[in-house]
């Protein structure tokens, strides 16, 4: 049993499989009294064939990428494959046994190996149908499993937004120093100040909504952005510069929600607070390689400093994975000495 555990789930279905044919055409075989002395090599023929070329068949189909078509283009393509394979596996059935001498009679002229080629296609096209109509079928209920488990593991994960997000996104921290901010400006600058409260109650209100929605457009996300560093830049005045590089054909593009904030926050923690004479924060948003790439740059270090596994930057990673899978990716490097680049690149989507 532990040597069969080890065995790859489609190799076992590959032998029960053929294993099944050479006991069907065997018991055929007998019970029609077409057992003959060269049975035993026709059936070898026949089981090589199957078995190589089914194979070539999956590898086909995995390149291809039929099973991630939608489904119109998934049946044409089933229906080709078998098709071109049946053909393949006739022609080839024919070619050996005539080479080998293993037919029961012998083709007598063009047309009886036409016809001949042609029994052997249509035969071999009944297996493969069956075989693919199994793949199919195992890959159709294998990618609903997943999804369902994505599924839940996405709503867990929303969960534990729903409580962490408030200490996470908008820590006390920066609530305690934007009061400050505020109550320092009442008597300096009314009007700022004012303003300086709708952004805040902007930023709380983006950050308890969090959990209600997968995505959001990216403007309104870049709204609650631009809100947070109006804020930030009230207490580190000219030690923080804000630059934006923003493609405007991006500003529909889907993200997921607070994630631009959590690497802005993370540039502000631990670059700029870090620096004496403080720093940059860019924000770039574009299209690139057929992806929409966010890009959030601070100056400063790594130096350790971004740990992968807090939560900012491991939910980030999570929720790119759940939302979005291999289509998605997100990385964070130290560029031109004195830059950290945080970097998310997202498929292109449709607008929310």
């Amino acid at each position: 049993m532990s040597i069969l555990k080890r065995v790859p789930t489609y190799w076992l279905y590959q032998l029960f499989g053929w294993g099944m044919f050479i006991l069907t055409n065997t018991f055929f075989a007998y019970t029609y009294d077409r057992f003959d002395e060269m049975f035993g090599y026709r059936l070898l023929v026949y089981l090589g064939l199957g078995f190589f070329l089914s194979h070539v068949m999956r590898s086909v189909i995995h390149w291809s990428n039929i099973l991630i078509k939608p489904v119109k283009q998934q049946i044409f393509g089933f229906i080709f494959i078998t098709i071109l394979f049946a053909i393949i596996v006739g022609v080839s059935e024919a070619f050996l046994l005539q080479y080998f001498d293993l037919l029961r009679t012998a083709p007598k002229g063009w047309n009886d190996l036409t016809k001949l080629t042609l029994t052997f296609a249509f035969d071999s096209f009944v297996y493969l149908f069956i075989w693919n109509c199994i793949y199919y079928i195992y890959h159709y209920i294998e990618k609903n499993r997943r999804q369902q488990v994505d599924t839940l593991k996405l709503e867990a994960l929303v969960k534990e937004l729903e409580l962490k997000t408030i200490k996470s996104h908008i820590n006390p921290h920066f609530i305690f120093n934007a009061l400050n901010s505020v109550r320092a400006l009442i008597d300096e600058n009314p009007g700022r100040a004012r303003t300086a409260i709708t952004e805040l109650s902007n930023i709380l209100r983006s950050s308890m909504q969090a959990e209600k929605s997968e995505t959001v457009p990216f403007e309104r996300e870049l709204n609650i952005v631009k809100d947070y560093l109006a804020l930030e830049h009230i207490r580190f005045e000219d030690r923080l510069k804000i630059e934006y590089e923003v493609d405007e054909d991006t500003l529909d593009q889907p993200v997921p929600p607070m994630m631009l904030q959590t690497l802005v926050e993370n540039a502000i923690k631990h670059g700029i607070s870090k620096q004496v004479s403080g720093g940059t924060v860019k924000i770039i948003s574009d299209f690139k390689d057929n992806h929409h790439e966010l890009v959030v740059q601070n100056t400063g270090y790594l130096n350790g400093a971004y740990n992968a596994d807090g939560f900012g930057l491991t939910s980030t990673q999570n929720r790119l994975q759940l939302l979005f899978g291999e289509k998605a990716n997100f990385s964070i490097r130290e560029i031109n000495g004195n830059m950290v680049e945080a970097k998310v690149e997202l498929p292109v989507l449709l607008a929310v």
